[in-house]
């Protein structure tokens, strides 16, 4: 592979902790991310903010100003694992599809793919932009639009199953799965317009558990433990 796209769940960032961050699982993430990049592996990597927001679980606040507050925490979770990432020296850019003043750059694919060919990891926070639009919709659409390989989807479950595996103990994982079943049946691996964005543009995805060790970097090598999503 020569470019992925890896999304990073928020909840997983948090540890055991569930809010907030875990350094040590971040500092985890980044020493796979630079050995990706040495091995000449261009990353971009889009970012939850479920460690610090979930807006849809509130019927008191406005939908469109729940999500609002949503990009913002994928924003500051950019900022801080840029900023973990830069502590082991490695360089990066934060792309927002709005005005963040000195925070992060306005996203342009053009300079996205050139920061890419430089050897820095992109971060693309604020999701889409709009309201409406999960961190999913955002992952394919900046996945598409840098002609990644694949998107490799680290989250706190190792895979997807036929059923909710935190409530049935017998649920099955499957070791591949094609993105029409994702979305004719309607799994839940993502939202459902993501996915079918997914299916449209032929973009592969590999969804596996990050707390696994070494996790990204056996998932870059095609020795994952979680499913291929094929297309």
């Amino acid at each position: 592979m020569k470019r992925v796209l890896l999304k990073l769940s928020g909840e997983a960032l948090a540890g055991e902790k569930k809010t907030g961050f875990d350094e040590p699982t971040v500092t985890a993430v980044a020493q796979q991310i630079k050995e990706i990049i040495a091995s000449g592996v261009q990353a971009g990597i889009v970012i939850g903010g479920g460690n610090f927001w979930r807006g849809r679980t509130s019927e008191t606040i406005d939908r469109t100003k729940a999500d609002q507050i949503g990009m913002l925490a994928t924003v500051m979770n950019c900022i801080y694992v840029s900023e973990i990432f830069r502590s082991i020296g490695m360089e990066t850019e934060i792309y927002t599809p709005f005005q963040c003043a000195a925070f992060t750059e306005l996203f342009s694919k053009d300079k996205a793919l050139a920061a890419l060919e430089a050897g820095k990891v992109v971060f693309f926070a604020g999701g889409i932009g709009h309201p409406y639009f999960s961190t999913d919709m955002g992952t394919v659409l900046r996945a598409v639009e840098i002609e990644a390989d694949m998107i490799l989807s680290a989250r706190a479950v190792d895979g997807v199953y036929d059923a909710d595996p935190k409530l049935h103990k017998d649920a099955k994982k499957y070791d591949t799965i094609p993105i029409k079943e994702v979305v004719d049946r309607q799994l839940g691996v993502m939202d459902l317009a993501a996915a079918v964005l997914c299916m449209e543009n032929k973009m592969p995805m590999t969804i596996f558990g990050l707390n696994e060790e070494n996790s990204i970097l056996n998932t870059v090598k095609g020795k994952s433990n979680g499913t291929v999503i094929t297309v």
